[in-house]
């Protein structure tokens, strides 16, 4: 009896924030049938709200979804918060796939593992437990988008206020589809372009803003910083990406 006791494993205090609250309660009960011993609780949905309850309930792991109720990328935000606040929180971002702009900019923005919606739901509550340990967790292939991201690694600049007003209007066009979560094939059909096309106009919307990935200019997008020097259709996408 001694030696089943010490073999139990401890219990992992977890909180959710997913795509929904309905998700986050699904993904909530899962965790707790199985038999990990993982004490699990769901934030709101809402990335402003999922940060506040987050820091006052300093769980020992969050699990955390990029699209959340208020856009595609917003489970970012968390991120950065919690970096820029030097949370202890270890943090597991969900993706809706292993895109390597997402991989690579989840693992930038904090996260100790990133765990992909097409994956087993048996490999969710081992990555829990190991960044619990203090590991990484990623696979294979996101290794090796990590180590391509050493190999050609470049300091990030700073964001440059005002930038969305230097945009011209197909590239705020670009940004308002970027910040709906569209890809860049998506893209190139809405606005009748060639991929080649939008990845050109990628780069210079990089360039004016002083940003460096697609996560950084969705999160630019929405900041509200942008409010007093841009254009109307811009303001728009503020209020309602």
């Amino acid at each position: 009896m001694e030696g089943t006791t010490q073999m139990r494993q401890e219990a992992i205090r977890v909180a959710v924030a997913d795509a929904t609250r309905m998700n986050s309660q699904l993904t909530a009960a899962a965790l707790k049938r199985s038999r990990n011993n993982l004490e699990v609780q769901t934030l709101p949905s809402n990335s402003s709200a999922a940060l506040r309850e987050l820091q006052d309930a300093q769980p020992d792991v969050a699990l955390i979804s990029a699209r959340l109720e208020d856009g595609p990328l917003t489970g970012f935000k968390i991120l950065h918060e919690l970096r820029a606040t030097e949370s202890k929180i270890p943090a597991v971002m969900l993706l809706d796939s292993t895109e390597r702009e997402l991989v690579i900019d989840a693992f930038r923005g904090g996260a100790r593992g990133v765990i992909c919606r097409d994956y087993s739901f048996d490999t969710l509550p081992k990555c829990i437990r190991k960044v619990h340990e203090g590991q990484v967790w990623v696979s294979d292939m996101e290794l090796q988008f990590l180590l391509d991201l050493v190999i050609s690694m470049r300091p990030l600049r700073m964001q440059t206020s005002g930038g969305m007003a230097r945009l011209t209007a197909r590239e705020r066009d670009v940004v308002r589809l970027v910040a709906e979560g569209m890809r860049n094939q998506e893209i190139a059909h809405t606005l009748n372009l060639s991929e080649h096309t939008v990845r050109n106009y990628l780069l210079r919307i990089f360039d004016k803003l002083g940003i460096s990935s697609r996560v950084e200019l969705v999160l630019y997008a929405v900041s509200g910083n942008e409010a007093a020097g841009a254009p109307d259709d811009t303001k728009a996408l503020s209020a309602t990406a």
